[in-house]
This record gives structure tokens, C-alpha cells and sequence, in this order.
């Protein structure tokens, strides 16, 4: 078909496997880190919709339901030739349409915030994308009784809990394929998991994500293992504007790049007070 805005032929489809290689030029093109690891990871836990001219993919845009109520919108791409031609709002469309009448969470851009806007997204935060390579990882004490050990194979329950008590939505399905990809660790607490974090590779070096806890001391101790295990290695973590660890963060070497928008359009999940989701798994996921 042809794309009434462009003028040229536009054609826009479902995402197949097949299209990784070409969306991972895509996302090289506009200096997105996403290894092709990455998007496999991501593609397969969601849908998505592409768009592509006779030259090959031009745009790209995921989405991801968790449960019944609730999903997430990742991976919005156009080619740097192609934006501010209606390309990505339609991308959009198809994304929306496809999760119904859901509450739908995204992270936006700069350069997409405008757009989401004009859809019916509102901004309820901001995400601070901190990386670097940390040399010295401070040991921060825990509680009596509390230890940080290895993520075990009878703990994917207490994950899923932990992680839908940290966002108010579902994450016993995104939460399990993390441990197929990812190393992680817990907080126990005589045999009660009360926080964990996860690490993997990602991009140029490792992704710290999520991170889960009571508060934010635990949530530095669950870091520091990680800073600590992976000394001189590069780390990436994107934290909650509302985290309270940038400067910490900063001291260890892990420094602010970057920002985006949390947006939603309709009603916002409502999490646990008692646990907090310091750092999410990545932009797209949440």
C-alpha cells in the first residue's frame, strides 16, 4: 500500500524472527546499544508490527501484555530518513490495537514524547539510564538474619510475587525468561524472599535489571553484589527518577547519560508499598 502522508510505498505487517537482523540495523542506525541477543529476547516475549519499502525495514514497534490489564509499547523505530512522515504513528496504531483495551506503559524519548502525547499518554515519572565501570564497590551491611544468595530453581514463584508486588502487574512470564538470560540474586530472609536483582549481558557490556526491595539500602546492597562481581566491567542500570540513588550511583562511577518519560495511557498500576522496583529490567519491558 501506499503511505498517503510519504507519497511512496510504504507497507506495514507483523513481526516475524525473520526480521531481527533487519531491526537490529535499524536500531544501530540511530545508536540504539541493543545487541541482535536482545532483540531476539524481547521479540519473543511479545508482538510486534514493521514497517518496510522496497529498499527493506524502516520502522518498528513491540509491545508486551502483562495479564489482562496491563502491557507495555518498546522498540518505536524509524529510520532517521523516514521520521516526522507519519510512519511511527501508525506503528503505534497497530501496537494499540493489538492490546486492546489494556492500560498500556511505555518509556519515551525525547523525540517520541510528543507523539505519545497526542495519543493519550500522560507522564507519571522519569527513567535515568546510569553506566560506567565501577573499580571499587562499597559492602553494604544487611539486616540480622538477612543474606544475599544465588536466584534458585524453586525460587521463579517468589520472584514472580516479588516482581508483581514491585509493579502491580503480572511478571511471573517475563520474570521466568530473565532467568533463562540473566544471573540473579535474592535477599532471604529466613527463607522469605524480600528482594532480589538481576544482571545480563546487554549492549555494549552487562544491564543491571530489575532491582527489587524493602528499601533503598537493600537496594544498594543488591547493586554492590553485582558492582562488586563485575568490577571493571561496563554496567548499565536505569533507575526510577524517584529512586534516591543517582548520586550514589554517580560516586560508584556508574554516571547519568541519559533520561526518559514514564507515561501511561489510562489508569497506572498500583504497587506494593512495601517493595519498591528501583531499576527496571530494561525501557521496554519495564
Amino acid at each position: 500500500m501506499s503511505d498517503p502522508q510519504t507519497g511512496t510505498a510504504v507497507r506495514y505487517r507483523r513481526m516475524t524472527e525473520q526480521d531481527l537482523d533487519a531491526a537490529h540495523r535499524l536500531s544501530l542506525s540511530v545508536r540504539w546499544p541493543h545487541r541482535l541477543e536482545d532483540w531476539a529476547f524481547i521479540q519473543r516475549l511479545g508482538a510486534g508490527y514493521v514497517a518496510e519499502n522496497d529498499e527493506g525495514l524502516i520502522g518498528t514497534a513491540l509491545c508486551w501484555s502483562h495479564g489482562t490489564e496491563f502491557a507495555s509499547i518498546g522498540m518505536v523505530i524509524v529510520a532517521g530518513a523516514w521520521q516526522g512522515k507519519g510512519i511511527g504513528r501508525k506503528l503505534m496504531a497497530m501496537v494499540m490495537a493489538e492490546l486492546g483495551s489494556r492500560n498500556v506503559l511505555l518509556h519515551a524519548t525525547a523525540a517520541g514524547r510528543d507523539l505519545y502525547a497526542r495519543i493519550g499518554f500522560q507522564q507519571i515519572g522519569e527513567i535515568h539510564q546510569h553506566q560506567g565501570t565501577v573499580f571499587k564497590s562499597p559492602l553494604m551491611p544487611l539486616q540480622p538474619g538477612e543474606r544475599i544468595r544465588p536466584l534458585g530453581s524453586r525460587d521463579a514463584a517468589k520472584l514472580a510475587a516479588l516482581g508483581a508486588r514491585a509493579t502491580g502487574m503480572p511478571r511471573a512470564t517475563v520474570m521466568a525468561a530473565l532467568q533463562d538470560v540473566a544471573e540473579g540474586v535474592v535477599i532471604d530472609r529466613y527463607d522469605e524472599v524480600i528482594g532480589c536483582a538481576m544482571l545480563r549481558r546487554f549492549g555494549h557490556g552487562y544491564a543491571i535489571g530489575p532491582v527489587i526491595a524493602p528499601d533503598i539500602e537493600r537496594a544498594k546492597a543488591l547493586i554492590s553484589h553485582w558492582t562488586g562481581t563485575y568490577g571493571g566491567a561496563f554496567l548499565r542500570i536505569d533507575v526510577s527518577g524517584s529512586s534516591g540513588l543517582g548520586p550514589w550511583l554517580t560516586e560508584l562511577g556508574l554516571v547519568q547519560v541519559d533520561s526518559v518519560v514514564a507515561m501511561v495511557r489510562g489508569d497506572a498500576p498500583l504497587p506494593d508499598h512495601g517493595v519498591r522496583q528501583f531499576a527496571i529490567i530494561n525501557q521496554a519491558l519495564g
